[in-house]
């Protein structure tokens, strides 16, 4: 997906949260931006089923969580809360949070976008 930039003054991430949680779409938030996020190809979205299944079944059991792009992640040491196509989290801080998840696999480093 790629996300296009709206003509919104700076958000605070708290006035980003209420915002988008009246919105028909998804929204990526960026150091005080608002982007709107556009849909992909269908080689995109194929590619992003199948990282997804592999995950999904390569941590079979755990108590891992993987997610596809409604769930979205906040960027570890930064103001940037985006919607990757797949992210793992395996981290118990993340199992009880409902905006996000921060403590994907590898320090935040391993999403797709």
């Amino acid at each position: 997906m790629i996300a296009a930039r709206e003509k919104f003054p700076k958000l605070t991430p708290q006035e980003y949260f209420a915002w988008e949680e009246k919105q028909l779409h998804k929204h990526e938030y960026i150091e005080g931006e608002v982007y709107a996020k556009s849909g992909g190809s269908v080689n995109h979205g194929r590619i992003a089923v199948r990282f997804t299944s592999m995950f999904d079944s390569h941590l079979e059991g755990s108590s891992c969580i993987i997610g596809n792009s409604d769930i979205k992640i906040k960027i570890v040491k930064a103001e940037k809360y985006t919607y990757p196509d797949v992210s793992v989290t395996c981290d118990d801080r993340d199992k009880t949070t409902t905006q996000y998840i921060t403590y994907t696999l590898t320090g935040g480093r391993l999403y797709f976008l």
